[in-house]
């Protein structure tokens, strides 16, 4: 039987060189299969569609979409965030530290004015039992707030710290009507003019030196962290934000590139819009952004830092002070109060050289501020040094009148104008804490949701400029 090919009304025989016809048709059923197959696997299509240029500016529209809405959500989460713990930290966490040092600094007051009122002799004076009551009744104040909790989960101390705040609240509630009450006792027996006195007088002070002063320290010092922790992680920019805008940034131009050569067009509106608004974005973000960094930093230098140096100086003036009342009460333990005041009014000015030393120009620490607080406590040890001649020789009346007597000369005037001046500059110092606290929330404040509005138009125009150009292709 004789094969034949024919075509426009030609017979065309195979020649030669030519493969046989079976073949032919053999590899013809291999094509229609493949393509059968390739129909009706939808992976395949998509595989073979995604190398084709419409597909490929579906996979680009894709992908930007999906890093516009990604990277918007990104940026708002981290920060509003950060906004929330800057609103946390000046409405609840630097308060609940302040209350903790009132409560700090009350006590040591009240320990300081009840030694006072003792050596006074029979019925002290008004002055010393209103600065007794009335530390004490800021103490149980700065007590209540003090014993509050962050409302920001992310401020809550972790359990075993809470547990440690729980064991000092409980110290500090029990201890000090305890301390109350041996203050009254040895008042009384003063007044009756009983040796005993004394006795009571010293188990009170042991009492707040060695238990309710520790665990007031204790809390004041978890609540100090509570501000520090965050602001070490507020000090640092959002990279993750600033990586993903930019990598936002870098697609954009890599697709504006890729259509001007496919298209022969230099611009696509769609593309240059949300180019537009990412990087308005971003600028919006460095400069909102470095700003809050900066405010924040300079929060935990000028203001967090010596806050505590100066909060931990104005507790060893109560302590000083003590020491100097309760070696005139005791007398029979000089030496070593002697040494205990020597060496507390020492770290009191190792911490005044220490923010000199680290206060800047601009700071909210002054020279004047911090020369008068060395002034009155060179004044305050010199005086001092002259009670303890006194003493020694045997002089008690004349060194009491020199330490609790209302003369500007005296021991108590210089204490009272050494804690006035650390007063003054705590409050100086809080409130330019608070002031760089609220401006690194306001700088950042509406920066996540701006950011956020702005992917989102960024991820509608680059869908309105690539969906005409895929068109093209039908």
């Amino acid at each position: 039987m004789r094969t034949a090919l024919t075509r426009a009304g030609r017979t065309i025989r195979p020649g030669p060189s030519a493969p046989p016809i079976r073949q032919v048709l053999s590899e013809r059923r291999d094509v229609i299969t493949a393509t059968r197959e390739r129909a009706q696997s939808p992976l395949s299509t998509l595989r073979h569609y995604a190398v084709t240029s419409p597909g490929k500016l579906i996979l680009i529209l894709i992908v930007l979409v999906v890093a516009f809405v990604a990277t918007g959500l990104y940026a708002s989460t981290i920060l509003e965030k950060r906004t929330q713990t800057l609103q946390e930290m000046i409405n609840r966490t630097e308060p609940l530290a302040e209350a903790s040092q009132v409560l700090y600094s009350s006590l040591s007051i009240a320990d300081a004015a009840a030694n006072s009122a003792f050596i006074s002799g029979g019925l002290e004076s008004p002055a010393l039992r209103v600065r007794y009551s009335d530390a004490l009744a800021t103490a149980a104040t700065a007590f209540i707030t003090a014993a509050g909790s962050p409302e920001d989960s992310s401020a809550i101390p972790s359990p075993a710290a809470q547990r440690e705040i729980d064991r000092d609240l409980q110290t500090l509630a029990t201890s000090i009507p305890v301390y109350s009450g041996l203050i009254e006792t040895a008042r009384t027996n003063n007044r009756l003019g009983n040796p005993i006195g004394s006795a009571y007088l010293g188990e009170a002070s042991a009492l707040m030196q060695d238990t309710i002063l520790p665990a007031a320290e204790n809390l004041y010092n978890r609540r100090s962290m509570a501000i520090a922790d965050p602001q070490s992680a507020l000090t640092v920019p959002p990279w993750g934000v600033y990586v993903s805008l930019f990598s936002v940034i870098v697609g954009l131009v890599m697709t504006s590139r890729y259509l001007s050569r496919r298209t022969r067009r230099r611009f696509n509106i769609g593309v240059l819009a949300a180019l537009v608004a990412t990087v308005g974005g971003t600028v919006w973000l460095l400069a909102s952004g470095l700003m809050s960094v900066a405010a924040t930093s300079n929060a935990r230098t000028e203001g967090a830092d010596p806050l505590h140096e100066l909060t931990t100086a104005r507790i060893l003036t109560q302590q000083a002070r003590s020491a100097e009342t309760l070696s005139l009460a005791r007398r029979e333990d000089q030496t070593a109060l002697d040494q205990s005041f020597m060496d507390t009014t020492a770290q009191i000015q190792a911490t005044l050289d220490r923010v000199k030393a680290t206060a800047s120009d601009s700071g909210s620490v002054t020279n004047a501020q911090l020369y008068n607080a060395t002034y009155v406590l060179n004044h305050w040890k010199q005086r001092d040094a002259q009670v303890r001649d006194l003493m020694q020789s045997g002089n008690f009346t004349a060194a009491r009148v020199l330490t609790v007597g209302d003369g500007k000369e005296s021991t108590a005037q210089a204490y009272e104008d050494l804690d006035r001046a650390f007063t003054d500059i705590i409050t100086t110092t809080r409130n330019s804490f608070r002031d760089d606290i609220n401006t690194a929330q306001r700088v950042l404040g509406y920066t996540g949701t701006g950011i956020l509005i702005l992917t989102l138009f960024g991820g509608v125009a680059v869908v309105l400029g690539l969906i005409p150009r895929i068109r093209e292709y039908r």
